[in-house]
């Protein structure tokens, strides 16, 4: 793998220079006076906003053309190909969007620590602060901070520093070099593929959400008007039974009136389904590689035959070894996340409407005979019903916490759930490229934790978590 990543890092060094007819190319421009990345600040040495941690009121809106402009200027000011800046922003904060803090403490759009901040924060627009909120002085920070770290040299070293996991220098160098393949207009194609893959999302597990709580209420309205109408129907004083009728008739009419928004609402998921097929179908041909294809969220597998039930890479998703109270997986993702079945598959069951406990969740029986339960589902694909046929890597959902679950997440458990999914080499093998584990290290795919690449040499300790926080492009 280190072989890889050094002929990864030639190709971005190859091809960094060749940017020149792409459609976004500026001119960069470079601040005079930049810190060296040979020392870091001195204490005191650099004003930072107080407090730190909190993200400003407004975020700064910048055009795609302006933050390329940054990346290549903090590139060449620091000896970084300017597609290693675009990866660490892209994954970092999704650039600009997601900037914490996260729950690390990390902040802003390179997701620095305050402490490693203090000592490698950059005030590249030359406002008197340091401001890890600001793209300018975040990217240049983040250039300086590579290469004190030997990136000039050694681009996986330098990452590695950036965050000592070799699945995040994989990811890295590999987007890094989707992003010298295709240049600036991949860059900025592959973005909008995933705005609009993750708006889609978002847009269906919202409003199945709103149908699910307008169906709760036309539900309980019926159970009202049925009491109202056996109350009525007990009663022989003419009087108390018109008055018992009357009660029934107007709830009758508000529940007329829900199924009236009920039925709106299946026309809005409806739509948002369909407008889900449509960007879905737009970025498969962008997922060429496997870190694009993480970024969308497309379904990884290997040669195990299963495929990876949770679409979004390990970058946003994690795991533990253990679950809380008996053998199962919980696998945290974000909100909306794709589903996948994970092995060729027979739908035995499957549930929309959310159960106390499961939420919205399915089973299925996989072709090895082996059984599975999902859970905490936002959205259940209409094609998954008892007696479906699946195939691996098919849709059946997404990520939600429907039913006791006290954040989004898929409950993956076997039935009967005798042991742990996650220690199952099947599910271990895709440590690194689908998920990272929550409680232990993340081993370089094929290799053994040990056979990582070394961390630089009193390099400053870095960060790549996420965390809140938008910023949109202007058009």
């Amino acid at each position: 793998m280190k072989r890889v990543l050094l002929g990864l890092a030639l190709a971005i060094a190859s091809v960094a220079g060749t940017a020149s007819a792409d459609t976004y190319r500026m001119v960069p421009s470079v601040p005079a006076n930049l810190p060296s990345a040979a020392v870091p600040n001195q204490p005191g040495e650099i004003s930072v906003p107080t407090p730190i941690s909190t993200p400003p009121s407004v975020s700064q809106s910048l055009s795609f053309q302006q933050l390329v402009a940054l990346w290549q200027g903090a590139g060449s000011a620091y000896g970084i190909p300017w597609e290693v800046l675009a990866s660490i922003n892209k994954i970092e904060s999704n650039f600009g969007r997601n900037m914490g803090p996260s729950s690390a403490g990390a902040v802003g759009w390179m997701q620095f620590m305050p402490s490693t901040w203090d000592r490698w924060g950059v005030d590249a627009n030359g406002d008197g602060v340091a401001d890890p909120w600001n793209p300018q002085d975040a990217i240049y920070a983040a250039a300086r901070y590579l290469a004190a770290a030997g990136g000039a040299q050694d681009l996986s070293r330098g990452v590695l520093a950036y965050n000592h996991a070799q699945w995040y220098v994989d990811e890295v160098l590999q987007l890094a070099h989707t992003f010298a393949g295709g240049g600036l207009d991949t860059t900025f194609k592959l973005d909008r593929y995933q705005v609009s893959l993750d708006g889609a999302r978002k847009d269906v597990a919202d409003a199945n959400r709103q149908l699910l709580a307008a169906l709760r209420i036309q539900q309980a309205l019926m159970k009202q008007e049925r009491r109202w109408q056996a109350r009525a129907a007990g009663v022989q004083l003419l009087s108390r039974q018109l008055e018992l009728q009357k009660a029934a008739t107007l709830v009758g009419v508000r529940e007329h009136a829900t199924e009236a928004r009920v039925a709106r609402l299946r026309a809005e998921l409806k739509k948002a389904a369909d407008a889900l097929t449509q960007a879905s179908t737009q970025a498969e041909s962008a997922a060429a590689s496997p870190v694009t294809g993480s970024l969308l969220g497309s379904p990884v597998s290997n040669d195990s035959g299963y495929v990876f039930p949770v679409g979004g890479g390990p970058s946003v998703i994690s795991v533990s070894h253990h679950h809380h109270d008996y053998p199962a997986a919980d696998i945290a993702a974000p909100e909306g996340s794709p589903l996948y079945a994970l092995a060729d598959s027979v739908v035995l069951k499957s549930w929309a409407q959310p159960d106390p406990y499961c939420g919205i969740g399915l089973s299925l029986r996989a072709s090895d005979g082996q059984e599975w339960t999902y859970c905490h589902l936002s959205y259940l694909d209409p094609q998954v019903v008892q007696g479906a046929v699946l195939s691996a890597g098919q849709s059946v959902g997404l990520v939600g916490h429907t039913g006791d679950a006290t954040g989004p997440h898929l409950h993956l458990q076997t039935d009967p759930a005798t042991h742990y999914p996650q220690l199952e080499p099947w599910f271990q093998r895709f440590a690194g490229t689908a998920f990272r584990w929550q409680d232990a290290p993340t081993p370089q795919p094929g290799a053994t934790a040990s056979a990582s690449a070394p961390v630089f040499a009193q390099a400053p300790s870095g960060n790549a978590a996420s965390g809140g926080g938008v910023i949109r492009f202007t058009q």
